[in-house]
């Protein structure tokens, strides 16, 4: 069995891909928008990547799922649970719960886990060369090291009017008949670390495992004594503001992002071209540190220092929707990076 972690500390986001050496097969799930480092593990480890599919709609991120299937011809397989109102706007296999399907020799169970999305799946691996009982289990958002998914988001960014009590109900349904169930062993390797506003108190420690968790997280006493109503008010409380680009990640997610194809280089721009453009309407965005910027900042340029948290942050503070689509750095940046979080398609053309 071939594992692999791969991890975005700007968005705080783990993607995975999991192949059967011996038939050259692998998955990959939760790709971010940039799809290259997949690829390029893939054929350093002479793996086809077969199949890839995500744990639920995401908000924090442009989905790379269509683009790497389209691109390596893969099958796509994705939630069908939840309801019409989660339905993905494009063609994918739908999974299902107690669905399975095989990577190679690899069994992937599907567990429904709604809570913090109704859609929201989770994915049970067994290793069946080595034996038939579960090793690792891809949660997504809806369990951390230490902390679960947040059930708020859509009454926060997403125009949802108290869905989080519904959402709380279903997240405690789920730690009970779903992850609960599972042996003490199983790996449990979640969709994001310290640093995402998916939850209020991630651990930074990659992943954990049921017994851990069953032990030691803050939500399985609650779950333990049946305490649901003491259970949705700690989860509820102390959340931090959710960003106010998560309901357009959600929509897009949901409607497919654009094929994307081959991307190219981002085109340097001289200082004339780049005065027609701000002139126009385009929005300069200044990367450079805040001291940089006040010594020499450039006409109508938005400063949003480079870091950590470069995309978090511009998707928080700009608004493509109101502004042209034309947006250009001050300086160089990958432009599939930028697209992680704000998706514009100047970015990515």
């Amino acid at each position: 069995m071939f594992f692999e972690r791969f991890y975005n500390t700007d968005l705080a986001q783990a993607s995975y891909m999991i192949g059967c050496q011996k038939t050259g097969e692998c998955l990959v799930i939760d790709p971010v928008r940039d799809i290259q480092p997949y690829l390029d593990r893939a054929a350093r480890e002479k793996l086809r990547v077969t199949h890839v599919t995500e744990t639920h709609i995401h908000a924090d991120y442009l989905s790379g799922s269509r683009e790497l299937a389209a691109r390596t011809g893969a099958r796509l397989l994705l939630s069908a649970e939840g309801g019409p109102d989660w339905t993905y706007g494009f063609r994918a296999e739908p999974l299902r719960h107690g669905d399975t399907f095989m990577v190679g020799n690899l069994r992937l169970e599907v567990r429904h886990t709604p809570g913090h999305t109704p859609e929201s799946l989770s994915f049970l691996v067994t290793d069946t060369p080595r034996g038939d009982a579960p090793v690792m289990y891809f949660t997504g958002d809806f369990t951390f090291v230490g902390d679960i998914g947040r059930p708020d988001l859509l009454d926060e960014a997403a125009g949802g009017e108290d869905t989080r009590f519904t959402g709380a109900r279903q997240m405690f349904a789920s730690l009970r008949d779903q992850f609960l169930t599972l042996p003490d062993g199983v790996q449990v390797w979640p969709g994001h670390g310290a640093g995402s506003a998916c939850g209020k108190a991630l651990g930074a420690v990659p992943t954990t495992t049921v017994g851990y968790e069953r032990a030691m997280a803050w939500w399985a006493p609650y779950v333990a004594a049946g305490d649901e109503p003491g259970f949705t008010a700690e989860l509820l409380s102390g959340q931090p503001d959710a960003p106010l680009y998560y309901g357009r990640m959600k929509t897009q997610n949901r409607a497919g992002p654009a094929l994307l194809g081959e991307v190219t280089p981002l085109t340097h721009l001289g200082p004339d071209e780049l005065r027609a453009l701000v002139t126009a309407g385009a929005v300069l965005i200044d990367t450079r540190s805040r001291e940089e910027h006040q010594a020499a900042a450039p006409q109508g340029s938005v400063n949003i220092p480079d870091g950590n948290t470069f995309e978090t942050w511009a998707g928080w503070l700009l608004r493509p929707e109101h502004t042209p689509t034309s947006c250009w750095p001050a300086t160089p940046r990958t432009p599939r990076r930028c697209a992680a979080a704000c998706g514009w398609s100047a970015w990515t053309t």
